[in-house]
């Protein structure tokens, strides 16, 4: 089983979820798992890189992974497909940071015949919000890839994807295919990934969830950002080994924070009005020499 992060940029935060996630499988690993982390970043992973592959790739790479409609979308399935490149006979597992293992691995490797992503959100064709009807009607019943989008076609949550061996590397030439044919449609991109992993994934047999054993708190990530911030911080201040922190998350309780959570619209937009209508002020500063 091939693990991959791809995680890229300055953003702290970004990294300090990687490590974390990082951590939950390492514990549980065996000696012919392996996990990459594809990144511009590399001296954030110094800690992890004797168990780790840690690739570094060039401003010029995620260029033309970007491709020529400078889509972030497209280097994630680039991404996928480097490592199913290298792999193409054995699983490959995605991730998004924001991930952690928090049951036993083997439940995981028992269905690993099975694509598998995060969680599944709905037929495109009868969802509500004003992204996904737009994306319906600029894509129902037409081709892209070769394939003609069905009002039976899904979208699903692709913070993580399980690709089975002997399939990955078919279904994200598949995924790119439709992706890139989109993309010159002129399709709205904020869900073109989406959209192009669910239907490729969904062409090569029925996918399964992966929330049974792998958390994705992408809807309350201010309070585990929090929680791991916290715990990265005293690992560092008391200088724990890799070892330590694998230990300690391995006896992790993951069910005391929700991985989901709904904030109401009213409470967002009755924050920013009182921070613009009481905005904090500057009371004191050290002024250059």
């Amino acid at each position: 089983m091939n693990i991959l992060y791809l995680v890229f940029g300055e953003e702290q935060e970004n990294h300090i979820q990687t490590y974390f996630s990082i951590c939950s499988f390492l514990s549980q690993m065996s000696e012919t798992d392996r996990i990459y982390v594809l990144t511009d970043a590399p001296k954030y992973y110094e800690r992890v890189a004797s168990r780790v592959n840690i690739v570094e790739v060039s401003k010029g790479l995620l260029d033309e992974w970007e491709g020529p409609k400078r889509f972030l979308g497209r280097v994630k399935i680039k991404a996928i497909e480097y490592i199913c490149s290298i792999h193409p006979k054995e699983v490959v597992v995605y991730l998004d940071a924001d991930t952690f293992l928090y049951a036993n691995i083997n439940l995981l490797k028992a269905d690993l015949a099975h694509s598998m992503l995060h969680q599944y959100e709905g037929k495109l064709s009868v969802m509500k919000s004003k992204s996904e009807k737009l994306l319906w009607k600029q894509v129902g019943g037409m081709s892209f890839g070769g394939i003609v989008i069905q009002p039976e076609h899904c979208i699903w949550n692709t913070g993580v994807m399980v690709l089975p061996a002997e399939k990955g590397y078919d279904i994200v030439k598949m995924a790119l295919l439709i992706c890139d044919s989109m993309l010159q449609a002129n399709v709205t991109k904020k869900l073109i990934e989406k959209i192009s992993i669910s239907v490729a994934i969904s062409e090569f047999g029925e996918a399964k969830s992966s929330n049974f054993c792998i958390g994705h708190y992408c809807d309350n990530k201010l309070e585990w950002n929090e929680i791991i911030r916290k715990f990265v911080v005293e690992s560092f201040l008391g200088n724990r080994s890799l070892e330590e922190d694998m230990v300690l998350i391995q006896d992790w309780d993951f069910a005391k924070l929700a991985i989901q959570k709904r904030v109401p619209l009213a409470q967002i937009r009755l924050k920013k009005f009182i921070e613009r209508i009481f905005p904090a002020k500057i009371i004191q500063q050290i002024k250059k020499k």
